[in-house]
Parts: structure tokens; sequence; C-alpha cells
């Protein structure tokens, strides 16, 4: 039996594609043992044992980013956490530890190392976080979700999707979807979406665009977020929901799409075929403009700066592609030549080419 130590968490960026992996590893070899290393106050904490598997937590460390009381307390506070995770690897006697990066990703890589046990990492922005880039010097298989990357012997894998949006006939969801929204099967929609916070700007831009997007022959299925500030603007063919729990469906009946560019976002609709306008959100370490690089640069999506994503931009520029079914129709196929619907698949077979180098135990099915 193999026994696997899944690490990672803090958001759903970390924690869906660990979710995949997890659920393939378990369809794939019922006997296997999936643990999943995590923190207490992560999403994670409650995602993970819904999903049925045992989510053992460590303490929350953050990386210091100025020297003060936290600073002096953080080298003890890490040593107790590697050596926690090296009990556990020890006590469990874990095979693979597979990492997604978040707090607890680097003392489970340090653990592995400390223990000779291979380590696999993916990395899910194009833009790789401080834990990843450090497991990656010495991680026996490094994937990532962007080609491009910047770690030590990246390999494209792309981004692990949940099996409804791996597995998901757009053409044959549509009737079902539209059903679902409220929508006409038979007019094209446009997708608008800031994740599940919302976006504010987003949101201001494509309210007040509504009725130039709606007067152009389309529909409007606009997921605002939890923390939306804007009204329904109340025109026919304009659907506006705070949260779809069924975004499989929402894709499913999308022509185009408005939204962030968050990795997972980013790679949905490339390994889908969805053409997009990605509006990168405007605060952080700029991974966003560098999720949405290989697709736009790839024809499939436009990229435009929040500042400019304004009433004005959408007449000028999202309005026109609207009306142009060939350019959509042509960035659609660019979209999807850089995706990936089987990045779960390839993020698996890396976890085995780990698994099987030598002085690991065999991988399964060996």
């Amino acid at each position: 039996m193999t026994t696997y130590l899944l690490a990672g968490g803090g958001t759903a960026g970390h924690v869906n594609p660990l979710l995949a992996v997890a659920d393939r590893l378990r369809e794939r070899d019922p006997a296997a043992d999936v643990l999943v290393l995590g923190t207490a106050e992560g999403l994670e904490s409650r995602l993970v044992p819904a999903r049925g598997y045992e989510l053992i937590t460590i303490e929350k460390v953050p990386f210091p980013r100025r020297p003060n009381g936290a600073a002096l307390r953080f080298p003890g506070r890490f040593r107790r956490s590697v050596r926690t995770v090296a009990d556990v690897i020890a006590e469990r006697r874990v095979d693979v530890v597979v990492g997604f990066g978040g707090y607890v990703a680097t003392p489970a890589y340090l653990a592995a190392r400390r223990a000779g046990v291979p380590v696999a990492i993916h990395e899910a922005n194009a833009k790789p976080g401080l834990a990843n880039r450090l497991g990656a010097r010495f991680a026996a298989r490094v994937g990532v979700a962007f080609r491009g990357t910047p770690l030590p012997r990246a390999e494209f894998v792309g981004m692990p999707l949940r099996r409804e949006i791996e597995t998901l006939d757009r053409v044959g969801r549509r009737a079902e979807a539209a059903e679902l929204f409220g929508l006409d099967p038979a007019r094209p929609v446009l997708l608008v979406t800031g994740g599940s916070l919302g976006a504010r700007r987003i949101n201001r831009t494509m309210v007040g665009s509504a009725s130039s997007v709606v007067d152009a022959g389309w529909q409007v299925l606009h997921v605002t977020g939890a923390a939306s500030d804007v009204d329904d603007p109340g025109i026919d063919g304009y659907r506006m929901v705070e949260y779809a729990d069924r975004m499989d469906l929402a894709l499913a009946i999308a022509d185009v799409a408005v939204s962030r560019a968050g990795a997972a976002t980013v790679s949905e609709l490339s390994a889908l075929g969805i053409p997009a306008v990605y509006v990168p959100y405007p605060v952080g370490n700029g991974e966003q403009r560098f999720n949405a690089a290989d697709v736009v640069g790839a024809g499939g999506g436009l990229l435009v700066d929040d500042a400019a994503f304004l009433p004005e931009w959408v007449e000028r520029e999202l309005v026109p592609l609207l009306a142009d079914r060939e350019r959509r129709s042509a960035m659609g196929r660019a979209a999807a030549s850089v995706g990936a619907l089987d990045g779960t698949d390839r993020m698996v077979a890396l976890v085995d080419g780990a698994l099987a180098l030598p002085g690991a135990p065999p991988s399964p099915g060996a």
C-alpha cells in the first residue's frame, strides 16, 4: 500500500488542485492511504474532511517580512513544524510528499528531504510562491500549470481540474445550464465573474455596460460575488446572481467570459476553449497578469488593466468582439491549444515518476 502525504492549503488555489489529485489517487487505488497536511485556519480545515480525507494540521508559521517579535520567534516555531511533519512521515510510513504550496508546504518539503522521501511539487501560478521556489531545488519532480514558470526542471502538466470540468460536455449541457440560470439556450451568453468575493471594477463596469451588451444581441450571466456593491440593472437578458454553486454549468453556457486572471479560472477557461477578457487583480505580486500571459500570447484572450476596464473600453473593444463570430471561434481554438483538460492525470503521473526514482518505493502497478 502506498501512503501519500499531500501538503497545501490556505486558499482555494492550493486546496482545489490538491483535492483533484487526492481524488484521482483514491479512485485509482482505493487501498492507498491519502493524507493531507494543512492548518486549522485554512480552507482545507473544512473542505478536506468533508471530502473524506484525514487532515493533519500543523501550526501556521508565515515567513516574517520585517524584523519584529514574530521574526525572533520564527526559527524555533519553524523547526517545530518541520519536526512534527518528520514525525508524521516516519509514523505513517509516508512514501511520497506531494506539495501544492502554501504555509505548510515548506516544512513538508524539508521534513521529506530529511527523511529521504521523494517530493513532487505542483505550482499553480505562473509566478511561483516562496515555498515551491525552495522545494523545487531538491524535488524529484516539479509540475507547473503554466508553461515558462521559472522553477528548476519544471514540467508542464496544467492545472488539476475538478472531474465535472474535465468531463464537461458544453454542447450537451447547454440546455440544462440555460434552464438553471433562466437564460435562452439559443442566444449567446457572456459570463462575467470576479471570483467568490467579486471584483468591484468588473462588477461596476459590466452593470454600467449592461444595455450595450444586451443590445448587441447577447445575454449576460453575471456572478457578482459575496461582497458585491452593485444592483441588478433589471434588463431582460441580464441575469445577476451572487454565487453560482454550479460553475460547471455556468461554463457550459458561456460563449465568452470576462473575469479576473486567477490560476484556476485561466486554466478552466483555456482548457474548455472559452475566449475571455482577463482583468488581473491590481493588488499583490502581479501573478494574475503572468497567469494570463500564455493564453493571451496565443490569441485566446485579451488582457486589460483593472484601471482601464471601463464602460468606454467595453463599447470600444468588447462589443465588437461579441459581434465577430469568426474572431471568437479563432480565440476559442487558440485558448484550447494552450489549455489542458488532463492536468490531474498528468500530475498523478509526475507523482508516480517521483516514486519510481532509485531508492523510492515501487510506484502503484509497477
